[in-house]
């Protein structure tokens, strides 16, 4: 399991593929999620603090 750390998007944003989408921790080591295509932020499930797993949902791009 991880905790987010940052989101650095909102819903309704427009991101372009590689553009920072989430930093989490996990083990002490800090990653980060990148987009892997373009589009527009449809829907955030995490929140920052939350404690997620490697399958969850953290948010929704639409192309």
């Amino acid at each position: 399991p991880g905790i987010i750390t940052a989101l650095s998007v909102g819903v309704g944003a427009k991101v372009a593929k590689d553009d920072k989408l989430v930093t989490m921790e996990a083990m002490k080591m800090q990653t980060t999620i990148y987009a892997q295509a373009d589009g527009v932020v449809s829907e955030i499930s995490a929140q920052v603090g939350e404690t997620v797993e490697s399958k969850d949902l953290l948010m929704r791009l639409k192309a």
